[in-house]
This record gives structure tokens, sequence and C-alpha cells, in this order.
């Protein structure tokens, strides 16, 4: 019998949204100057990804 021979898939970075998009998207809950109370945890968690994504963004681009 053959040895079992693990095959392995190509790894792929799953498609993070950029600094620019999560700020729109931050943007769009203030939208009528105002975050809603019942999106609170959106805009926190958006906010903590908005900053991981601005610190990956190189020098000189804009975010």
């Amino acid at each position: 019998m053959p040895p079992f021979h693990r095959m392995t898939l190509p790894r792929t970075k799953e498609a993070r949204p950029s600094a620019a998009e999560l700020n729109a998207r931050i943007r769009e809950l203030w939208a009528d100057g105002q975050l809603p109370d019942d999106r609170r945890r959106e805009y926190e968690a958006l906010v903590v990804e908005w900053a991981a994504a601005a610190s990956r963004t190189p020098a000189g681009r804009a975010a």
C-alpha cells in the first residue's frame, strides 16, 4: 500500500476591507449626525477593524 501523502492547499488571504472602506461604513453609521444606540457595537467593532487596517496601510497612501 503506498504511503499516505497529505495534500496541502495553498493558503489564501481572506479579503479584508481597506481602511477607506471601513471608514466609509463608519461614516454611514453617523449619517444622521447621531449614532443609533442599537448600532453602537457595530461601530465599535468597525473602529477596531479600521485601526488594524490603517496600521497595514503603507505610509503615503490615503486610507
